[in-house]
C-alpha cells in the first residue's frame, strides 16, 4: 500500500504543488515544526552553558521531535486504517502530499528563469534570493543562474528524492519525520555561534537521513540527462556537505558548466572550490536545460513509484 501512497502523493504535489489558498488557510506542517523547533532553542540553547551542555541538549530535543512525529504518525496511520480499510491509502497520500516538493521548487526556480530572459537583474536577484542563504544584491547574471542550478539540484534531494524515499521506507511516519530534521537542520544546524554547539545534532542527524537519498539523487540527474556521471564521481567531494555534491555535481556535469566557488555569505566571502571546473560559466540558457533535467528526474521518480504500486513490489520486500 505505502507505494500507492507514494505515487498519489507525489502525482498530486507534481500537480497542484502546495496551493496559495490552502497556505492561507491553514499554513504548512512544516511551520509546526518550525514553532516546535525554535521555542526549545530559546529554552535550551542557553549561553551560560557549556558547549558541551548545549550540544547534548540539542540532541535531546532531536530525539523528543523525531520520537514524538513518529509515535504521531503511526498513530494516525493505525486509525486511517481502523477507519477506512482497504481506502485508506486515500487519506494517507493526503496527509503525505504536503511532504514532497516537487512542483512547488519548479515553482520558485521559474521566475528567477524568466526575470534572467527578460535581462531584469534587479528580479532576478529578488527572486533567487528566495530560495539561497547568500547575499544576492552584488550577483551578476552568471551568479544568479549558478544559484539557481545549484539550489534546484540540492533541493531536488531535499524536496523531492529524501521524503520519497523516508516514504517508501518508513511510511507516514518516515516521510514526516524526515521533514522535521530537515527543517531542524534548516534552523539550527548552523556552524556559526550561537548554535555550532546546539544545532551540531540537528545537522549531524540531518547528514545520516540524507545519505542514501543524496547519492540516489544524483544517479537519477545523471539519467535524465544521460551525462553528468563523470563529474559526479570526480566533483561530489568538493562541497562542504558530505551530501548536496551528489546532486550538484551530477547537475555540473550534466550541463557542462561550473557550480560552487567563492560566495558570500553574511559580508563574509566564503572561498569554496569549484564543482565542474572545467565547465563554462553559468547562464540563463543553462537554468533553462537544468530546469527541463530537473523535470525530467522527478518523472522518472513518479514513473519508479507508479511501476511498483501496480506490480505490488516493495523495494523492501
Amino acid at each position: 500500500m505505502v507505494e500507492s501512497v507514494a505515487f498519489a502523493a507525489l502525482a498530486l504535489e507534481a500537480a497542484l504543488g502546495w496551493p496559495s489558498r490552502l497556505h492561507a488557510w491553514i499554513g504548512h506542517p512544516v511551520g509546526l515544526f518550525a514553532k516546535a523547533i525554535g521555542a526549545c532553542e530559546r529554552a535550551l540553547n542557553r549561553p551560560e552553558w557549556s558547549a558541551p551542555v548545549r550540544r547534548v541538549a540539542g540532541l535531546a530535543a532531536m530525539l523528543v521531535l523525531i520520537g514524538a512525529v513518529i509515535a504521531g504518525g503511526l498513530l494516525i496511520e493505525r486509525a486511517v486504517g481502523a477507519a477506512m480499510g482497504a481506502f485508506g491509502w486515500v487519506v494517507l497520500a493526503l496527509l503525505a502530499w504536503p511532504a514532497l516538493a516537487a512542483r512547488s521548487l519548479d515553482d520558485h526556480v521559474r521566475p528567477v528563469l524568466a526575470a534572467l530572459e527578460a535581462h531584469d537583474l534587479g528580479a532576478a536577484r529578488r527572486c533567487v534570493g528566495m530560495i539561497v542563504g547568500r547575499e544576492t544584491a552584488q550577483l551578476d547574471e552568471t551568479g544568479v543562474a549558478r544559484a539557481a542550478i545549484e539550489s534546484l539540484a540540492e533541493s531536488f534531494c531535499d524536496g523531492v528524492v529524501a521524503p520519497l524515499f523516508w516514504l517508501l521506507v518508513g511510511g507516514l511516519p518516515g516521510v514526516w519525520a524526515y521533514k522535521a530534521i530537515n527543517t531542524a537542520d534548516s534552523l539550527i544546524g548552523h556552524p556559526e555561534e550561537p548554535l555550532r554547539a546546539y544545532g551540531w545534532a540537528a545537522a549531524r542527524i540531518d547528514d545520516l537521513a540524507n545519505l542514501i537519498p543524496a547519492r540516489l539523487s544524483g544517479v537519477v540527474l545523471c539519467l535524465a540527462a544521460g551525462r553528468g556521471w563523470r563529474v559526479m564521481a570526480r566533483d561530489h567531494g568538493r562541497h562542504a556537505s558530505p551530501n548536496a555534491g551528489w546532486p550538484e555535481a551530477a547537475m555540473a556535469g550534466a550541463l557542462g558548466v561550473r557550480l560552487a566557488g567563492p560566495v558570500i555569505y553574511d559580508g563574509e566571502l566564503a572561498d569554496k572550490p569549484w564543482i565542474g571546473k572545467e565547465g563554462g560559466q553559468a547562464g540563463a540558457a543553462d537554468l533553462r536545460r537544468a530546469l527541463a533535467i530537473y523535470r525530467r528526474a522527478w518523472v522518472l521518480l513518479g514513473l519508479l513509484a507508479a511501476g511498483m504500486a501496480v506490480l505490488g513490489v516493495s523495494w523492501l520486500a
